[in-house]
């Protein structure tokens, strides 16, 4: 089982539901220590205080914050475990939304909320059965960390999962980022879909979603534990990236690709109509696709 990194409780109205927090991911990558090349020596970093210039120990470290170079603010856990947030053992659901209206960019990590005992079992499942049929998910609000926490609730496989959400602030605005003002023809629209056709599928299952760089590393530290050398795999060389002259030739062209790659063999792509080139002639203004661009007021 995963380990609890925090108990409470869930606040819905007057419903009160005891949870333990529990990660929902795990980290599979491979990491490394740093060691002196000349004899393998482990290089560990020290804490040192910059005005004694001695190494110290956990105990005698503390927080502090600092409010100018010369002025360090100490602040003790105990004040922040007293400081007066309702939210300190309680996950308050403060409002329901569609799931749609979140933007992605502000969902952060992942956990999964389990009941705590079998008091707790009944208020769970309510709110559980509640939230799958309601095509909503839960915003609500807790303290973790020496701060207060902005959540999502939703339901994955009859359980709660708790997802950290960014505070409106602290997403930047992505509008000085817009490319620049450019017209796209609706034939080349077309071409960009076609080839999101053949690319979809229902699922990410498969042997190319797998972490193959993990993999080959692990073969590597394996081949060298065993005093051998790694097996070379032949790669093929990758084609370098050009600039695109002819878009809807190089849409065509990865159409044809992704249609190969599916099994779909020898499948005949129609050449899709180029844009016709530009005349003195004035087109109507329904003829050209003007380009949008979503713009988001920074928050106060």
């Amino acid at each position: 089982m995963p380990r609890t990194i925090w108990s409470g409780a869930i606040s819905f109205g007057l419903v009160t539901v005891p949870i333990h927090v529990q990660s929902a991911t795990e980290d599979h990558s491979i990491h490394f220590h740093q060691y002196h090349l000349a004899d393998m020596g482990r290089v560990r970093n020290r804490k040192v205080c910059e005005l004694e210039d001695r190494e110290v120990q956990q105990s005698e470290i503390g927080k502090g914050y600092e409010w100018s170079k010369d002025h360090v603010i100490p602040i003790s856990d105990a004040e922040l475990s007293n400081l007066p947030l309702p939210t300190a053992k309680a996950v308050e659901i403060d409002a329901f939304v569609p799931l749609a209206s979140i933007d992605p960019v502000r969902l952060g990590e992942g956990y999964y909320l389990a009941p705590d005992g079998q008091v707790a079992a009944k208020p769970y499942k309510l709110l559980l059965q509640a939230l799958g049929r309601s095509s909503r998910v839960a915003v609500a609000k807790w303290a973790w960390h020496g701060r207060e926490r902005l959540g999502v609730l939703r339901v994955k496989d009859d359980v709660l999962v708790l997802h950290l959400m960014r505070w409106p602030d602290e997403v930047r605005d992505p509008a000085e980022l817009a490319p620049p003002e450019v017209e796209v023809s609706e034939q080349e629209i077309d071409g960009a879909l076609a080839l999101m056709d053949t690319m979809a599928r229902e699922d990410l299952e498969g042997e190319e979603f797998r972490d193959t760089y993990t993999e080959a590393l692990a073969q590597v530290i394996e081949a060298k534990r065993e005093h051998r050398e790694p097996a070379a795999e032949p790669q093929e060389p990758e084609e370098k990236p050009g600039k695109v002259l002819d878009l809807m030739a190089a849409l065509n062209e990865s159409v044809a690709r992704a249609r190969q790659e599916r099994g779909e063999g020898d499948a005949e792509v129609h050449e899709m109509p180029k844009p016709k080139k530009r005349t003195a002639k004035k087109q109507p203004a329904g003829k050209t696709a003007k380009k949008t661009t979503a713009r988001r007021s920074r928050p106060a």
